[in-house]
């Protein structure tokens, strides 16, 4: 699927096709409240930024989309994550944590590759999900890598240790390893913020050219990332959402003067 281009006069953000939506979603660390009465739309096939100063809840938020809260005792969610086109609520504690993973995958701060081959990375969660045919694992494993850049760069050295790539060919691993799957949305969690220029730019060229296939919602604090890469933008602040629109428009004319301060380097 190809994203065709959008006049801003034509529709406002909020009625693109959606992909997710969470609703009045709130977030508690025990009795502190880290997320207050959230809601903002996910658009399918679209690249979404959450940006917002340390500690505004960027990642917590990614984070509840794929029940990563659920590891730790004392965590509490309200509200709802749906996701579309069969409406299930993600935060339903009758919808399976692992059947959400498979369905939203997520890409780390950090790269973190399995201690297995280039090749068993890939194909862990196909394994999983009971994929055994060595046909399919490989044709699986070869488009993977192929989506994350990476093929061409280890296709004769599949069964070396993940741990003799360099950390920017670590993290499109891992990206590959997320797509293997097939997932509907795929998260990033400042998956930059450990590479050295060279590594970012191949990741974010990545993240443009993946959401023809998948929706895309990436946490960064580096707002000129968000700039590059985002179609939409959510500024957060102290568990709020401020303000969500166009990344231009929010980087040009944001409509909150919360937004601007933090845009323009005066928020304290």
């Amino acid at each position: 699927m190809v994203t065709s281009p959008i006049t801003r006069s034509q529709i406002s953000p909020t009625s693109l096709p959606q992909k997710a939506k969470v609703q009045d979603f709130s977030f508690y660390y025990g009795d502190f409240c880290a997320l207050k009465n959230i809601t903002m739309p996910l658009c399918e096939h679209r690249v979404t930024a959450l940006i917002g100063p340390s500690g505004c809840g960027k990642s917590t938020l990614l984070r509840a989309f794929n029940r990563m809260h659920d590891l730790y005792p004392g965590n509490r969610y309200e509200g709802e994550i749906v996701l579309y086109p069969d409406n299930t609520n993600l935060l339903d504690h009758r919808v399976d944590p692992i059947e959400v993973r498979m369905r939203l995958s997520m890409v780390f701060q950090k790269p973190n590759p399995f201690p297995k081959s280039i090749y068993e990375n890939v194909a862990y969660g196909l394994r999983v999900r009971g994929v055994k045919k060595r046909a399919l694992l490989d044709d699986a494993i070869e488009e993977a890598l192929t989506q994350a850049a990476l093929w061409e760069e280890v296709k004769h050295r599949l069964r070396h240790m993940a741990f003799t790539l360099s950390g920017g060919q670590q993290q499109r691993l891992c990206i590959a390893r997320a797509l293997a799957t097939q997932p509907e949305i795929l998260l990033f969690d400042e998956p930059t913020s450990a590479l050295d220029p060279i590594a970012t730019a191949h990741i974010e060229e990545r993240i443009h050219a993946l959401k023809d296939q998948v929706t895309i919602l990436i946490v960064t604090h580096n707002m000129q990332q968000a700039a590059r890469v985002s179609d939409l933008t959510a500024y957060m602040y102290l568990g709020e959402l401020v303000e969500f629109g166009y990344t231009d428009e929010i980087f040009i004319k944001p409509k909150e003067k919360r937004t601007e301060d933090y845009i323009t380097g005066r928020f304290s």
